[in-house]
């Protein structure tokens, strides 16, 4: 039986979640469904809508967007930061990573394994 409650081996990729909101549905499942296409994520949830209250130019706005939770790597989040970056609206996207300190170990093992990366020639074969 495995333990949940297993800290990661330090000498395997570091799990992470990383957010990103996104101002719509369609940029939602365009960019969720590159990262996972990518390799660069093992699962991307989608939540939204939901509302965002933030300060932008010194006047707090308020809008409506989409909450993307990226299952990933910290060796990976470079790859992943780029590639919402390149396919995003905003000046300043919310891009950060949160670390995982625990999980269960099948999950982790399935998370780095679907989180490595292809290049974008493997890409454009499938």
């Amino acid at each position: 039986m495995t333990d949940p409650g297993h800290k990661p081996d330090p000498a395997l990729p570091a799990l992470v979640e990383v957010h990103v909101s996104v101002p719509d549905a369609e940029s939602a499942e365009r960019i969720a469904t590159d990262l996972v296409a990518r390799q660069l994520a093992a699962c991307v949830h989608v939540l939204g809508p939901i509302a965002s209250l933030y300060s932008w130019k010194g006047d707090v706005h308020r809008s409506q967007e989409w909450l993307l939770i990226v299952k990933s790597t910290a060796e990976a989040f470079p790859q992943v930061a780029t590639a919402v970056r390149q396919q995003h609206r905003y000046d300043v996207p919310e891009i950060i990573a949160v670390p995982v300190t625990h999980a269960l170990t099948e999950y982790a093992v399935w998370v780095r394994d679907r989180s490595d990366g292809i290049d974008d020639e493997e890409l454009t074969e499938h």
